[in-house]
Parts: structure tokens; C-alpha cells; sequence
């Protein structure tokens, strides 16, 4: 067959996702925190776009420090802003049905800001509303941001402070500085202490004594080289450095577990209550010294979604705390309108502008118009769950709330992701009502996540000394008419971090 060149014409049709699309799912997808972020930084790049409350308060400063004034040019105007609402609406009907519009009000003639007064008229307090009406004693206002700032004490600050209040000499302090800087995350000695002595020319047992010196500091047992080391000296603190624990802890500390108790017990010659109760005071020991002076802070979540009970309804509520209300900039809107051939590439640069703030605004809207769909048809499927709890929990995939709002999967997905929702139940993420189901009788499924509350359920009123097995359990659960595999109990099981059988029993129990 022979090859040969030419021209074919033919018809297509292929899935082109314009920058605003990109745009919109983008936005769809981000947790509350990145849109903040993302907002506050299209704010600092984009001049026409600003932010509605803030105009508003400065409406009422200028108002408030000069005569209104009548802006002759304020009729004349608002006929473009209609125009651009009706072209708006014709190009995207959803959001003209969802009732999306832009805020067109003209900016009133701002006066020049007078500081020092508004220094000496308005407190730089957390709750400057109220510094009028609430004050201290004194009559002196909530303290400045200044005066608030605070930062969180680490394990170094705080031993570093004890060392500081202790006698010791120069040299001694010198070296305890050596040794509380080699601390793991954990208030272990990471290095061996012959490596101190080199780093301070010490000698070992002057750098012993310092070490055995900061062991006793608050928390107890930091600086320890080891497990072994860190518990006796918390024994030696509660004054049972010669208790039967301690002589546990220095030569048995491998075989503290259940099933060693009566080798224990004849070794040392002692009853097995006595070594029951010894490793139940080593278990009140705290083997992190470490543990509350994490560097990590902790993030508070902020829901998305609220949903309150009104008489026998409930209720979404969109949370927009913290997301401003964006509008684009009336008089930069009428100057990038402006016919004529001076000035061209200001006029194209603007027009640019305002529209990347009006499609940003747009995609904020239907970002949450989505948002609040989605968490309505969740609502919806799970009212069980609000009145009853988790054990009403109904299964559900993506595609059934896709079905009832008319849109895609993926967009519910989206919608879902890093999304949370406050209920009388809880806060939870909205991908956490998406549950894979368990058959039970009759035709009827059962959410994942009830089965895994019925599991825990069964296993805290167990009997210690003889605990139930996967396969116990799944008979249990079998008479709820819930058909469930022991492999699949002992997943779910693992899933919520409870151990096997044979490590819940507890063969003795402290009487």
C-alpha cells in the first residue's frame, strides 16, 4: 500500500476546560484555610478587587469626618455595572438563578485620614467595639495586641529556667547547658554522655553528678539515656526507690506483661498481687518526659457547614466567618469601560484585572452555593444519624448525593474535600458520611462505621480475664442479622486501635 500526504476534514467534539474552570475547580476544592489565603493574596495582587466591609467602614469614616458630597458622575454610571450584570446572567444562567450578583455601589469621596486622632479616638484593644462600654477597674481599656502575644514554653526554656534557679557553678552550669541541647523530641539524652564530656573538658563523673542533678528537674526522668533509667528515677521521686516496682523496672523491665507475672513472682520471691500491683504503679509512670511540651500547635478547625435543629427540621447554615465579601472597584470598572485611544495598554491592563475579579468573585458564589447543596443532601440522607448517633450512621457513596443535586461525582468530591461540618453530634468531615455498608437481613445495609461502634461496644463490656475473639464477635454481631467475616472484624478492629485477644487479657486484675 502506498503512502501518500493529504488534507482530511472531519468533526470532533472534545472537553476544553477554560482558565476559568480550572479556576472554579480549584476554589471547589480547597479547605477553608487555603481560601482565606488565596483570597487575601488576590486581594494584595489585584487592585480592582477589594473587599465590601472594608469599603463600607471607610464610607462611614469619611461621612462621619466631612459633608456627604454628591457625585454628579454616580447616575451616570450605574448604567454600565447594569449592563455588565445582564451580560453576566446571559453568559452564566445557574448563577443568576442562584441569585449571584456584584455589588456596583459607587465609592464616595474618601477624605485624607487625620492618624494621630484616629490613634488617640480608637484603642488598638482584641475587642475594640467594645472598649467604650467594657473596662477594667482602673478605667483602662483591654490590653494592645502587643501586650497578648505569647509564645508556647519548650522543654529546653523550661529546664534551661530550672538550671538557671539551681546552686551550681559556672562550670556545672556549663555543662548542663551541654547536656539539655542534646535532648531528643522524646527528653532522652540523645548522645552518650562521654561526648558531653569532650564537648565541655569535663570529667565523667562531675558530668554524672549534673546529669543525675537534671533527671530530678520538672518532668521527672528527662535527660534519661534510657526506658530503665527514666522510670527509676520517677520511683526514686515518689520515694519507692527500694519498692518491689523499682527492682521490676532495674532487672525485669522486658517481662512486665501479664503472662510473666508468676515467673516473676517466684524469682523474687514475692506473691503474684504484689508484682500485679508494683506493675500497676509502674504503669502511672510517664515514659516520654517530653509529652506536653511539644513544638507542633495545635490547628482548631473551623467548620464550613452548621447545622442547627429548628423545631423538627434541621437546618445548613454556611459558616462565612472569615471569608470576606469581594467586590470590584467601581471607579477602576468605569476606567477600564472608557472608549479612546490614549491610554490603551492602562485600559487593557484594567480590563484584565477586573475580569479576573469578576471571575473570582463568581467562583467564591458557586463555590459555596455547591458547598451548601452538598451539605444539604447529606442532611438529608442522614437524619437518622443526627437523632439517634452513629449507630444509625446509613451508608452512602458519592453518587447517591450526586444524583440528588444533579451534579457530577467528582464535583462532590471535591465539594467534600477538607470540608467539615458542625452537628448536635459533633464536628465531622463531610467525607466521613460517606460509609461503605454491610449487608444485613431483609435487603437492608448497615454502615461501616456503625459496625465498627457495635464492635467497640461489645469489647468494653467484655470480661478482662477471658476477651472475646474475632471470630466470637463476629457470631455476636451475626445474631444483629449483620453478616460479617472474622478477617473483616479484625481489620475494623485494628482500624480503631484495639489490640488482639490475646493482648486485652488480663489474667490479673488489681483487687
Amino acid at each position: 500500500m502506498a503512502l501518500e500526504i493529504k488534507q482530511v476534514q472531519k468533526l470532533a467534539q472534545q472537553l476544553v476546560m477554560t482558565p476559568q474552570l480550572q479556576q472554579a475547580i480549584k476554589l471547589l476544592q480547597l479547605s477553608r484555610f487555603e481560601l482565606e489565603e488565596l483570597i487575601t493574596k488576590e486581594l494584595e495582587e489585584n487592585p480592582v478587587l477589594e473587599e465590601e466591609e472594608a469599603e463600607e467602614r471607610a464610607d462611614e469614616e469619611a461621612a462621619s469626618k466631612e459633608p456627604a458630597e454628591t457625585d454628579p458622575s454616580a447616575e451616570e454610571e450605574g448604567a454600565e455595572p447594569e449592563a455588565a450584570e445582564e451580560a453576566a446572567a446571559d453568559s452564566y444562567p445557574e448563577l443568576a438563578d442562584a441569585g449571584i450578583s456584584h455589588d456596583t455601589t459607587p465609592v464616595d469621596k474618601i477624605g485624607t485620614w487625620d492618624w494621630q486622632e484616629y490613634l488617640e479616638t480608637h484603642s488598638n484593644s482584641i475587642h475594640g467595639s467594645l472598649t467604650e462600654e467594657a473596662s477594667h477597674e482602673d478605667g483602662e481599656g483591654y490590653p494592645s495586641w502587643e501586650n497578648t502575644l505569647t509564645k508556647r514554653n519548650s522543654l529546653e526554656d523550661h529546664l534551661i529556667w530550672q538550671l538557671r534557679l539551681s546552686r551550681l557553678t559556672e562550670r556545672e552550669e556549663k555543662i548542663g547547658l551541654s547536656i539539655i541541647s542534646k535532648l531528643d523530641e522524646n527528653g532522652y539524652l540523645a548522645i552518650p554522655l562521654e561526648e558531653v564530656c569532650q564537648a565541655t573538658q569535663a570529667a565523667p563523673e562531675e558530668a554524672e553528678r549534673v546529669l543525675k542533678r537534671i533527671q530530678f528537674f520538672d518532668p521527672v526522668g528527662v535527660a534519661a539515656r534510657d526506658l530503665r533509667e527514666c522510670l527509676l528515677a520517677q520511683l526514686e521521686n515518689l520515694g519507692h526507690g527500694a519498692h518491689l516496682a523499682a527492682k521490676m523496672v532495674a532487672g525485669y523491665l522486658s517481662q512486665l506483661h501479664p503472662q510473666y507475672y508468676e515467673r516473676l513472682a517466684r524469682e523474687l520471691g514475692v506473691s503474684v498481687n504484689e508484682v500485679v500491683a508494683a506493675a500497676h504503679l509502674i504503669a502511672r509512670l510517664e515514659p516520654k518526659p517530653a509529652w506536653g511540651f511539644e513544638e507542633e500547635e495545635v490547628r482548631v478547625i473551623v467548620p464550613d457547614v452548621s447545622v442547627e435543629k429548628i423545631g423538627n427540621e434541621y437546618v445548613v447554615l454556611l459558616n462565612d466567618d472569615g471569608i470576606p465579601r469581594l467586590r470590584v472597584n467601581p471607579l477602576y470598572r468605569r476606567l477600564a469601560n472608557r472608549e479612546g485611544e490614549q491610554e490603551e495598554r492602562a485600559r487593557e491592563y484594567l480590563k484584565e484585572k477586573v475580569r479576573a475579579a469578576t471571575w473570582l468573585i463568581k467562583s467564591i458564589h458557586q463555590r459555596q452555593r455547591t458547598l451548601y447543596r452538598v451539605s444539604q443532601s447529606i442532611v438529608k440522607f442522614q437524619r437518622d444519624f443526627l437523632d439517634y448517633g452513629v449507630s444509625q450512621l446509613r451508608p452512602m457513596v458519592l453518587r447517591d448525593v450526586a444524583e440528588e443535586i444533579g451534579m457530577h461525582e467528582s464535583t462532590v468530591s471535591r465539594a467534600t474535600a477538607n470540608k467539615y461540618i458542625h452537628t448536635p453530634r459533633g464536628l465531622f468531615e463531610l467525607k466521613y458520611f460517606f460509609q461503605s455498608g454491610l449487608r444485613m437481613g431483609e435487603g437492608e445495609n448497615v454502615a461501616s462505621e456503625s459496625v465498627k461502634e457495635k464492635i467497640r461496644h461489645i469489647i468494653s463490656s467484655e470480661d478482662p480475664k477471658r476477651p472475646y475473639s474475632d471470630q466470637h464477635i463476629a457470631k455476636m454481631l451475626s445474631q444483629e442479622l449483620i453478616g460479617i467475616a472474622r478477617r473483616t472484624v479484625a481489620k475494623y478492629r485494628e482500624a480503631m486501635g484495639i489490640y488482639s485477644s490475646s493482648r486485652r487479657r488480663q489474667p490479673y486484675l488489681l483487687k
